[in-house]
């Protein structure tokens, strides 16, 4: 079997020993490991001892059965995007906050890891959106990666009125959305900004996206749940000649004149878990979900 490692570049110093404990544990088990340059090195310069990986790569230069993330979701997310199309199996192991997507603490590494040597776990899939212009090809200024496991987010500028965005279904109109913006999210996306604007939490697996608007100036306007086969295409106005396009909280500046196409993308991301997890018990624990104080 071979992992191979990421991890946000700022650990803890009490998690350190358990990063430690986590790859001796895997290389005792007969793993070949192989981590994530830049975060190989900061664990070197934080612990002073250099991980004791087999081998280190850069980017997505890889090849892996699993691929590992140690940190918070945006960790977990910064994985899925140099895993890419390859569709390996991620592990989310968290030592950051609250954790949808590594939902796994650091402190049960051994039993996590007891389930992936023992074959005791199970894997699910995830949609990611594809964002495309219109006319033209935003990839090359989001270094190639124009997909979002989270969300899609089409903001107003910060020194902006609020801004009209225009919203197609297979070319039928929705609405045109007034206010600071439209939230595209997916249903792993709707733990976090789309929960955030009052949007519903989704099944991470239901073949759907959700449509929230922020802070619209209707009381009309209301998040709305579509089918995940349909094309979504958007124009913006606005006073101002540019709006905000985020994909999980990376940033592009647009000129107010590109339109937007969202779709489905041709490949998941892969989310390992172990046997007995369910959605339930992890907004339980989240969100204290179902928790009555009383």
């Amino acid at each position: 079997m071979k992992v191979a490692v990421f991890g946000k570049r700022r650990q803890s110093r009490e998690d350190a020993p358990l990063i430690f404990d986590l790859i001796n544990s895997l290389s005792e088990h007969n793993v070949f490991i192989t981590a994530e340059r830049l975060f190989f090195e900061a664990m070197t310069r934080l612990t002073g001892d250099a991980l004791p990986v087999d081998d280190v790569f850069e980017g997505d230069d890889f090849t892996a059965d699993f691929a590992i993330s140690i940190g918070g979701d945006g960790t977990f997310l910064r994985t899925a995007r140099w895993v890419g199309a390859k569709e390996i199996p991620i592990i989310g192991i968290n030592t950051g906050h609250l954790g949808f997507l590594a939902e796994e603490s650091i402190k049960s590494a051994p039993q996590l890891i007891e389930s992936l040597i023992e074959g005791k776990y199970f894997i699910e899939s995830r949609s990611l959106l594809e964002v495309r212009a219109v006319e033209g090809d935003i990839r090359s200024s989001l270094s190639g990666w124009a997909y979002a496991l989270n969300e899609v987010a089409i903001l107003r500028q910060d020194t902006a009125s609020m801004i009209t965005v225009n919203t197609l279904l297979d070319n039928m109109p929705v609405a045109s959305y007034q206010g600071d913006g439209l939230i595209i999210s997916t249903p792993t996306g709707s733990t976090a900004y789309n929960l955030s604007v009052g949007g519903p939490i989704v099944q991470p697996t239901a073949p759907c996206w959700v449509l929230s608007p922020i802070a619209p100036h209707s009381l009309t306007m209301r998040p709305l749940v579509v089918s995940d086969s349909h094309i979504i295409e958007t124009s913006v106005d606005s006073r101002a000649e540019t709006y905000r396009l985020t994909l999980d909280g990376r940033t592009l500046i647009l000129p107010i004149n590109v339109k937007l196409r969202v779709r489905r993308a041709d490949f998941v991301v892969k989310v390992f878990h172990s046997n007995g997890h369910n959605f339930i018990d992890t907004l339980s624990a989240k969100l204290l979900w179902g928790i009555s104080k009383r």
